[in-house]
């Protein structure tokens, strides 16, 4: 279980990293959750670290009660949120030729 959260905290981490390189590159954050906190915040980049250091609480909840099925699918998920955001920073690149 405690590997599931390793995990879990590691793909916030790329999440992050992949979002600000992309934003970088001129694409779009496509959160409207995120958008608006990094809208709201004096920083863009601080908007984007509060929101992520956020995200870590409900995969510290699941670590807590138990929830490995949950973490596990959870962190399916942030993956292939980290392809996506790797596919537009290539698109990104791509277009700017």
């Amino acid at each position: 279980m405690t590997l599931n959260l390793l995990h879990y905290v590691y793909l916030q981490v790329l999440d992050l990293l992949t979002t600000v390189a992309f934003l970088i590159h001129g694409v779009q954050e496509g959160n409207p959750v995120v958008r608006m906190a990094m809208e709201q915040a004096p920083n863009p980049l601080l908007g984007l670290v509060g929101m992520k250091l956020l995200a870590i609480l409900p995969g510290m909840v699941c670590w807590w009660t138990g929830r490995a099925r949950l973490l596990s699918r959870v962190n399916l998920f942030f993956a292939v949120v980290i392809a996506w955001n790797l596919c537009a920073i290539i698109a990104a690149a791509v277009a700017k030729g």
